[in-house]
């Protein structure tokens, strides 16, 4: 009985061995799997931005901004111009960003399919800096935003291969915290939300006269 279970165990653990050497993922980084490239140094990245709260905070605060705001506009044919509808949606963009000075932002460039695939990158690109041109505009500082990244034609909302107004569109998303500001991953996140909760605080006003009679009124 105990030579079988010898046997059994040693050929499970072979048979593990195995499994580990045919895994073409055995050699590689631990936690590289829970990320989208899975590159060298990439999981460490990941594993600092949870441990410190960023990344969660980051994603809390993309969720809050998505859905309190429009964060797509969108653009003419071959065009990197901004109209007046764009305009109005960044300028409400600028109201919000203004509450987290913390927060640094990023814009992302897309184009539909017309032209070359190096055409519309760069014009992805020159989406993205009129968006966070005019923000600055409206005073926010531009070490706070960054549009540096196109995905050209690579992510369309709507799949053709002719013109589609939905795709020529610019999404600004929140990135991270800025560096300057290191004490924020410290416990002060909720500082911040405290601090946005009192600015909004309105005063109410006083009790009419009327109403005091009402209640007086009642209390008989």
């Amino acid at each position: 009985m105990g030579l079988r279970k010898v046997t059994l165990f040693a050929a499970v653990g072979l048979a593990t061995l195995a499994a580990c050497g045919n895994n073409e993922n055995w050699h590689k980084e631990a936690g590289s799997f829970y990320t989208s490239r899975g590159s060298f140094g990439e999981a460490t990245a990941l594993n600092i931005a949870y441990q410190t709260g960023e990344r969660s905070f980051v994603v809390d605060l993309n969720n809050r901004f998505s859905q309190e705001v429009l964060t797509t506009v969108n653009f003419a044919f071959n065009s990197a111009q901004l109209d007046e509808a764009a305009r109005d949606i960044l300028r409400v963009q600028a109201q919000w960003i203004k509450q987290f000075p913390e927060i640094r932002f990023k814009v992302y460039g897309h184009t539909d399919a017309v032209g070359s695939r190096g055409y519309n990158k760069q014009l992805g690109k020159r989406r993205a800096h009129a968006v966070v041109n005019f923000l600055t505009t409206q005073g926010i500082h531009r070490s706070r935003l960054v549009a540096a990244i196109s995905f050209g034609e690579d992510q369309p909302l709507i799949v053709t291969q002719g013109r589609e107004r939905l795709n020529r569109r610019t999404v600004t998303e929140v990135t991270g915290f800025m560096s300057n500001n290191p004490a924020t991953l410290d416990g002060k996140y909720a500082e911040i939300i405290m601090r946005e909760y009192i600015e909004s605080a309105t005063e109410q006003p006083p009790n009419t006269e009327s109403g005091l009679e009402s209640i007086s009124g009642q209390s008989e």
